[in-house]
């Protein structure tokens, strides 16, 4: 067993995020293993751009309120202790709800050699997406 460096929190970027969002890496998938988590922070209206995972992602909301979306789908309220899962190659955006700040563990694996990016960025939600009501 190891105690593994603790890196500095970082800023998203805003290629990938809307607003202020902040995270935390806790797994980097050292090999043999793939396994991605983070812990990331969304101030109240920031959101992820639209994106997908090669392989899937689970999020786990820890605190605060959120709100998700599938390409196509509803946008869905989240609420501390709520797991959400996201099929391989699903587009989808996460982030926080209006006036609510919201923090969650967002999981996912590396698609591992040969096989693609492990995700895939696309455009940022629009106002007018992320004002949809859940």
């Amino acid at each position: 067993m190891e105690m593994l460096p603790k890196e500095p929190t970082v800023k998203g970027p805003a290629r990938w995020f809307s607003g202020e969002v902040w995270f935390d890496v806790i797994a980097a998938g050292t090999g043999p293993s793939r396994i991605r988590v983070n812990a990331v922070r969304f101030t109240p209206g920031s959101r992820t751009a639209w994106h997908r995972h090669a392989v899937g992602q689970t999020l786990h909301v820890t605190e605060g309120v959120g709100r998700v979306q599938a390409r196509g789908g509803e946008v869905l309220e989240m609420r501390a202790g709520d797991t959400v899962h996201t099929p391989p190659g699903e587009w989808h955006w996460h982030g926080a709800a209006p006036g609510h700040f919201m923090t969650h563990l967002a999981m996912w694996e590396g698609a591992g050699e040969g096989h693609g990016p492990e995700t895939e960025w696309g455009d940022h939600v629009t106002d007018d997406e992320y004002r949809t009501s859940p």
